[in-house]
């Protein structure tokens, strides 16, 4: 896993009376930057003094072998002649535990306390029925999870806020790192970052930088490096904190990287005993590289459309350059439906790996999620070429599942999939699981990839995805051993953490700590067997105690007993993930063991919360605040964002578009959701929907009606005529039922519903499929999908009529508008007073969006790419009265005078 360590620390400052008014926070930190230079030269009375100064922000960070303990601090005081809130807010690694919280205001000191979560959960609805203010605190994000508290302090009051935490530095690609990540919004009076190391291996590199940090701050970056000890310190002034003389910008906002690795011997590696308790390190040099066999799994459903599957071809063939010419691969697609590249593995011959390229480049979307047949196909051919001996003898096998959603097709019971591939794989081979975004259940990936001697990592749904996946590959792409045991004496060792490893990849490192049986022991016998590549390896060696002044003769580099808190740290690792993935019948058993741990030395985990009081003034109670340390699993609930409403679960992406009588389908990934309304309008009637005046975008439609109309009935409309404008590009595009017109540079051409062709210009692709769908896609732009429905023509009312669905709309610019393109930046909504609606399986509710509260209706609309006959049923909130109150203005602001008009 990636060695990486971040902290963020900043303060900033709000303003509320009464409770009512809450400034921003980026208004507030342009108002807080005031130095105390400045205050000293003005008046108590000034309008200046009404300001929160924010005196100090440092972060100490002591490592011992590996092992980080790490306090941030932050002063504040309040100028103002009233009082203010101050918010302290702290991003911190995932991997780490937080141990200690406490705030100071005027002396008075306010600690946190580490609780079993249920009994938090309890103190904070016990606080909310009393009327008090409760804080939860869960936010997250890539690297990193949010702890926020904050506090009413009195005028001329000081507060200081101190969180500590704890964590295992993990080594990759041959480094540790330790970053810490500063945003201060402002100049700060004392700014200060100090990192501590010491490592009796020996220190072998170091390196310490900032993104932030200009050739005039590097040299502030002051470090000290001896044989075992490294000191690092960042402090500038206030004068060298600004953005520009005389401004109150500042340059402080990125972050601070400390980058090193320790020396090593062959052999058993590194074992410290200290007080009882011993941790050994294995990370051995200069061994060759194990050939591995590696199935690529790839999920080619719907959901991946668009920048999933264009980053998922560029990482693939960025990782099929790095095969050696050693290793085998073969590549499994999976949508509804499987596909093998070839019968069998391949060696990754120059020949072979051009050929899997060409391949990769062609791949595209096809249909639904069959995780299961596309896991248990890879398997399939991984075992049958090693019971036919086409594989390496001494390589290492290895499966890497890529999915963006949950199983939608085939086997759809999670526990039965995990089964499946269990049984299957039969600790036989590694298996990696990478979930593509929000919308996969990522608990059940980690199970099942942590049921197989691997790992589950997310995929963030951002520009740099490629990279990320590429990232994650080159982490497990060289095996140096296989099957590691660490041996240690049964009667002198208990307690310990794993000590069988699948594998060692190359840059990594194997880390066990356990207790002595025996406090007085003074050495014990440890032994390191596995596998390699020409041959087993056996490494045995005598683990001696030391005396605590000779391994740590300096006490500013070690925090009290860090080598008992890393066993704990370790240990409970292993015991959270025991209890999701491990044997039924040690589950109970090892969440109780790691809740007490827990609680015992004070970490808080998924099992326990930090509960805080906040103090009041006397008129008012204490405040209660519970931070809690979400899972992974948690994490995608948390990103998705929350409202009272929880939407039933279902396993098909929609987009926006517009289909059918026209309905409207407005996609809103962050809360997992979807807004639908209606437009009514008479035949003949043409709309904007798209209109991005950047590129000089614009889409308009056409609506149609019915052949004839029974009197009395509702006059249904479609839309059956498409205007496509591309001003920069001079592409303009007609779409109706019968026929696609493309004027392109002054040049027409026709093309037809009736055949399956593709047209390439420079900048543009259209891709006919015959009697069934147009793609529009723009170069490094957003892509149309138009449908075309077709009504049996001696149908005595209905006609034939298009549907149309955008995909990458994030690639336009931020003033797009239209009917559909005002939605492509995002909308968030509330829903709350759900109550009984006129449908049973239709609930009503009140919805909180654009400042305003609507009646909705829950319901169904459909989306037809993949399905035009039925379509598939997409969930969604559905807006009355044309969308009043969800659009901006009315429907009829967005009429235009001619296909290609814009007014």
């Amino acid at each position: 896993m990636l060695g990486l360590r971040t902290v963020l620390l900043y303060a900033f400052i709000a303003t509320i009376t009464h409770g009512a008014l809450i400034i921003s926070q980026d208004t507030l930190s342009q108002d807080a930057k005031v130095e105390t230079r400045q205050l000293k030269k003005r008046s108590p009375d000034s309008e200046e003094q009404g300001k929160v100064v924010v005196r100090s922000v440092k972060v100490v960070s002591k490592v011992a072998s590996h092992f980080a303990h790490t306090v941030m601090s932050s002063t504040a005081i309040n100028r103002a002649n009233s009082s203010k809130e101050v918010f302290f807010n702290v991003e911190l690694p995932k991997t780490a535990f937080i141990t200690n919280f406490s705030m100071e205001v005027d002396g008075k000191l306010y600690l946190g306390e580490v609780k079993e979560k249920t009994k938090a959960k309890k103190e904070y609805q016990a606080a909310v029925s009393k009327g008090q203010t409760a804080g939860l605190v869960k936010a997250s994000g890539r690297k990193m999870e949010k702890f926020s508290v904050s506090v009413n302090i009195a005028a001329n009051s000081e507060v200081i806020f101190t969180l500590t935490h704890e964590e295992l530095l993990q080594r990759s690609h041959g480094k540790y790192e330790l970053m810490t990540r500063v945003k201060p919004k402002q100049l700060i009076q004392n700014f200060e970052i100090i990192v501590d190391i010491y490592e009796p291996q020996g220190i072998a590199f170091l390196d310490a930088s900032g993104t932030f940090i200009s050739n005039d701050l590097l040299p502030l970056v002051e470090k000290t490096v001896t044989d075992t000890k490294a000191h690092i310190t960042f402090s500038p002034t206030l004068d060298q904190q600004r953005a520009c003389p005389g401004c109150d910008g500042t340059l402080i906002d990125g972050d601070f990287i400390v980058k090193y690795d320790v020396n090593r011997e062959k052999g058993i590696g590194d074992v410290q005993i200290v007080n009882g308790y011993f941790v050994h390190f294995f990370a051995p040099t200069d061994l060759p590289h194990m050939p591995k066999n590696v199935v690529f799994v790839i999920d080619l459903s719907i959901s991946m459309s668009g920048n999933k599957m264009r980053q998922t071809r560029e990482a693939l063939l960025t990782i099929l350059d790095d095969l050696s010419e050693e290793d085998y691969f073969g590549i499994v697609l999976f949508a509804t439906f499987t596909e093998r590249m070839k019968p069998s593995l391949i060696k990754a011959t120059k020949e072979n790996v051009e050929e899997a390229k060409e391949y990769v480049r062609k791949i595209d979307i096809r249909g639904y999620t069959n995780i299961n047949d596309g896991v248990q196909d890879a398997v399939k051919m991984l075992l049958e070429d090693k019971a036919n001996n086409k594989l390496p003898e001494r390589s290492m096998s290895m499966v890497i599942l890529l999915t963006d959603g949950q199983p939608s097709s085939g086997e759809t019971r999670l526990d039965k999939i995990q089964e499946n591939a269990r049984n299957a794989m039969n600790d036989s081979m590694t298996f990696f699981c990478l979930g593509f975004g929000y919308d996969v259940d990522y608990d059940f990936l980690n199970v099942m990839a942590t049921q197989n001697n691997g790992l589950a990592r997310r995929i963030y749904e951002d520009s740099d995805a490629a990279l990320q996946l590429h990232g994650f590959y080159s982490e497990v792409a060289s095996t140096l051993l296989s099957e590691v045991n660490m041996h240690y004496p049964e009667n002198a060792v208990d307690s310990l953490t794993n000590h069988h490893f699948k594998q060692l990849f190359n840059g990594s490192e194997i880390v066990v700590a356990g207790r002595l049986a025996d406090i007085e022991l003074n050495n014990f016998l440890v032994e390191v067997s596995a596998l390699g590549l020409e041959e087993d390896i056996s490494y045995k060696g005598q683990a001696n105690t030391l005396d605590w002044s000779v391994v740590f003769p300096d006490d500013k580099y070690i925090f009290g007993d860090f080598t008992e808190r890393l066993w704990a740290y370790l240990t409970i690792q292993q015991l959270l993930s025991k209890k999701d993935s491990g044997p039924e019948h040690e589950r109970a058993n090892a969440t109780a063991r790691a809740l007490e741990m827990s609680l015992k030395y004070n970490f808080v985990t998924p099992l326990t919360s930090m509960v805080a009081t906040k103090p009041q003034s006397d008129e008012a109670p204490p405040d209660t605040l519970i931070a809690d340390k979400l899972t992974e699993g948690e994490r995608s609930h948390s990103a998705l964002g929350q409202t009272r409403y929880t939407s039933p679960s279902y396993h098909y992406n929609p987009v926006t578009s517009v289909d059918g009588d026209p309905h409207f389908i407005i996609n809103v990934p962050e809360q997992n959701d979807s807004l639908c309304f209606n437009i009514d309008d008479a035949p003949g009637t043409i709309f904007n929907l798209v209109k991005d005046p950047l590129p000089g975008i614009v889409v308009n439609a056409q609506t149609i009606g019915d052949k004839k109309v029974d009197p009395g009935s509702r006059i249904n409309t479609y839309f059956g005529r498409f205007g496509i404008l591309h001003k920069k590009l001079g592409f303009q595009l007609e779409v109706t039922t019968q026929s696609i017109t493309v004027l392109q540079s002054g040049t027409q051409t026709s093309l037809s519903w009736s055949t399956t062709e593709s047209f390439k210009w420079p900048s543009i692709d259209l891709q006919v499929t015959k009697d069934r769908s147009l793609t529009v896609a723009l170069k490094d732009s957003v892509k149309f999908i138009i449908i075309l429905h077709k009504v049996w023509e001696k149908h005595p009312y209905h006609r034939d009529y298009l549907g149309f669905y955008t995909l990458d709309s994030h690639l336009l610019s931020p003033a797009v508008h239209g009917l559909l393109g005002q939605f492509y930046n995002g909308v968030h909504f509330e829903i709350g007073e759900l109550h009984h609606g006129d449908s049973p399986d239709k609930p009503d509710a009140t919805m909180t969006v654009k400042g305003s509260r609507l009646s909705v209706t829950r319901g169904w609309q459909r989306d037809f790419r993949w399905d035009v006959k039925n379509g598939e049923r997409v969930p969604c909130w559905f807006i009355h009265n044309n969308g009043t109150g969800l659009i901006e203005g009315t429907a009829s602001d967005y009429i235009v005078s001619g296909i290609f008009k814009t007014s």
